[in-house]
């Protein structure tokens, strides 16, 4: 046999040279690209974890302004500078992060409980629902809350609930939260984002407290209109403004609550600057005890965009 000529001898070791070379060209392609993923990775995984980090704190500091508002409530009344629950927006700094605080007596909402059945009509008419629609809704949120069994002309009891294949029943017994009255027949989530903000269950009064009202329950009271409510308004901040107890809503006669119920709605808006933000909502009762003065009745993340304004202005945006 011819053994292979120096010449093919050379030109096979060449061959094998390249092809270990191209061998080692893909390994390390390869390794490059294990290690660029790694690397992007750990980047991906450092900033979520400052994300997380970042809402941790202005979650936080969201919490801090309830806490700060709680304690400008628990002030003595005589104190000048105690902030009034009346929907005032109050900003202050904390760690580099604007904070928006906003308090608001209850006793400026109608209570789903114990509201005069007028001022209930009252505001699902004022959301422009029809004569029937408003009836409706009305005799199915009485017939949810009556301890009985009989169904108001537009009601609806347990026979009506299963009839429609609803997996609940009536609970003949008061509103535990507004939010239960999503469950009412006749209830849709546009109409329910539209009265929540006029709704409580914590006044425990037949009327409202027109001196810490909002726009949308003073369209519920009868024979009123938007200008009778503008021009309320205007008088009761000016009067706020000038350190004065602002007067009763005179439309509200019949149905005013001239006091306080001692529970309050508090939000409070936490802006850090990179834009990233939180808001908190509470509802706490205020109670005579030095030791715990609150006692906290619902915490949550707020779920609705709140205005907020001071002096007419919009404060803290969210980006």
């Amino acid at each position: 046999m011819n053994e292979p000529s120096l010449f093919s001898r050379q030109v096979g070791r060449r061959d094998q040279r390249g092809i270990v070379l191209v061998v080692v060209l893909w390994v390390v392609m390869l390794l490059a690209v294990i290690a660029g993923s790694f690397s992007f990775s750990a980047r991906s995984s450092v900033a979520v974890a400052d994300n997380l980090v970042s809402l941790a704190r202005v979650r936080a500091l969201a919490d801090a302004g309830i806490q700060r508002g709680l304690y400008e409530l628990a002030k003595p009344e005589a104190d000048a500078d105690r902030w009034k629950a009346v929907g005032d927006v109050h900003v202050f700094s904390l760690d580099e992060v604007e904070i928006a605080v906003s308090l608001r007596d209850e006793a400026g909402k109608i209570d789903l409980n114990t509201a005069n059945e007028v001022l209930l009509k009252g505001l699902f008419a004022s959301i422009g629902l029809a004569d029937e629609e408003v009836a409706q809704l009305l005799d199915a949120i009485i017939d949810w809350r009556d301890a009985d069994d009989l169904p108001r002309p537009s009601g609806a009891e347990l026979d009506r609930y299963q009839a429609e294949g609803l997996p609940y029943a009536p609970a003949n017994a008061a509103f535990d939260s507004v939010e239960t009255l999503r469950l009412v027949i006749g209830m849709t989530p546009e109409i329910y984002r539209m009265v929540e903000k006029a709704l409580t269950v914590y006044s425990r009064q037949g009327g409202i407290n027109s001196t810490v009202a909002d726009r949308e329950v003073l369209r519920a009271l009868p024979n009123v209109d938007e200008e009778d409510i503008e021009a309320y308004l205007q008088q009761r901040e000016s009067m706020l403004a000038n350190g004065q107890r602002p007067t009763p809503f005179p439309q509200a006669s019949g149905f005013e609550f001239a006091g306080s119920s001692g529970v309050y709605n508090l939000r409070a808006r936490a802006v850090a600057l990179n834009g990233l933000h939180f808001e908190r909502e509470a509802t706490a009762r205020l109670i005579a005890d030095k030791r715990q003065p609150f006692l906290i009745l619902r915490w949550s993340e707020a779920q609705n965009t709140t205005s907020w304004q001071k002096d007419g202005v919009d404060v803290t945006p969210i980006p």
